[in-house]
């Protein structure tokens, strides 16, 4: 039934970060029922909300927040929760009267996790912003690229789901597990800069060190070595190159017929561009899949780029299982993996909203859901 079997947890509707954080949480057995808006937002990238995978595993009700009855309704289930995301930018849960200090009121055990992009407080908290943002303002954006060109978006996995999906629920289940020890819940205020500096710790390192440069481009992970660098084969498919210690390095022009003592120190910049063009004129000489026929299962840190619709057949995504078949969707399987209290096979996205009695069947009695029921149907 997953580890956090019993956990119950409340997902104020949102975008980006907190529905993924939240999915997490209820891939691994929480039972986490989302407060969603009456109507559309407008914010984010529509779809048809079977393909919203993030959003997968738990049951979804919509309730008008400016209401006292919508906003009664979610002070009664915090009294039963463990937990509680919210995305909103500063201010809003206190504006609706369901911040932390009356949160923690009802229930002082409560974990109220907090997701924004620039945080609590600051010159830029309530400014609004999306992952490219909040990358660019803690100099991660600025190291990704070539030589030469603008800095490269990394999609939204840096920001969003990295620096910030990531680490909002990697801080509640911190808290969850003090919350037990102390009796006492909290506020984990999860801002995506903090989580992106967090994740970029080993490159500022490197930088501080004198052992990486502000050059994009030119580094060793930055697509500035040769021997960590992606190459076009014959068939205009690419392989990935990651042979950075020498053994794994000397292999690998060995194998690509390519005299490893005439190479001197790798770490050599001067040599990485010409380096480049003779690996770069070597893949070319055969196809991707057939340089992976090659390598085989030699040390040599060498994989095939896949298409996303490549990757779930796999031979090595087909043997662990990776993806699981949803609603006749194939989509990734919860992660990461437990030996005894594995957890149950997810469930597909809401696209109705549930009944209450749906909805609230592992939360409160019948016969209060009723009443519930009644009280959200009449005229506030």
């Amino acid at each position: 039934m997953g580890p956090l079997f019993g956990m119950k947890i409340l997902e104020l509707a949102g975008i980006g970060p907190s529905p993924l954080a939240a999915m997490l949480l209820a891939d691994l057995g929480a039972t986490v029922v989302r407060i969603d808006r009456p109507a559309e937002s407008g914010l984010g990238i529509e779809r048809p909300p079977k393909y919203n995978f993030s959003l997968r595993n738990r049951k979804s009700i919509a309730l008008d927040l400016k209401s006292e009855a919508g906003r009664d309704l979610v002070l009664r289930l915090v009294e039963e929760a463990d937990g509680l995301i919210e995305g909103f930018r500063p201010g809003v849960m206190e504006k609706l009267s369901l911040g932390p200090d009356i949160c923690l009121a009802r229930n002082p055990r409560l974990v109220y996790g907090r997701m924004t992009g620039w945080g609590q407080e600051g010159p830029l908290a309530k400014s609004a912003g999306h992952d490219l943002n909040y990358i660019a303002v803690t100099g991660v954006l600025d190291m990704i690229g070539r030589d030469g060109q603008p800095p490269t978006p990394p999609l939204n996995l840096v920001g969003d789901f990295g620096g910030g999906a990531l680490y909002l629920a990697f801080g509640m289940l911190a808290a969850f597990i003090e919350s037990k020890q102390s009796g006492n819940g909290q506020v984990v205020d999860a801002a995506i800069v903090d989580g992106v500096l967090s994740l970029a710790l080993p490159l500022l390192g490197l930088h501080a060190a004198g052992q990486w440069n502000d050059s994009r481009g030119n580094n060793i992970l930055d697509s500035g070595a040769y021997f960590y660098e992606v190459y076009k084969c014959a068939d205009e498919k690419w392989i990935s190159v990651a042979a950075i210690e020498k053994k794994f390095h000397d292999l690998l022009l060995q194998m690509l017929g390519l005299d490893a003592s005439q190479y001197g120190d790798r770490f050599d910049r001067q040599n990485w561009n010409e380096r480049k063009r003779l690996l770069a004129d070597r893949f070319m000489t055969k196809t991707r899949d057939e340089w992976c026929t090659l390598f085989g299962d030699a040390d040599v840190c060498v994989a095939p780029v896949l298409a996303i619709a490549e990757v779930a057949h796999h031979p090595h995504m087909k043997s662990r299982e990776a993806f699981v078949e949803i609603d006749g969707i194939p989509q990734p399987a919860p992660a990461p993996r437990f030996s005894r209290s594995r957890p149950d096979r997810p469930v597909a996205p809401s696209i109705d909203k549930e009944s209450l009695e749906t909805a609230l069947s592992e939360w409160l009695a019948e016969d209060e859901i009723k009443l519930w029921k009644q009280n959200l149907t009449m005229p506030v």
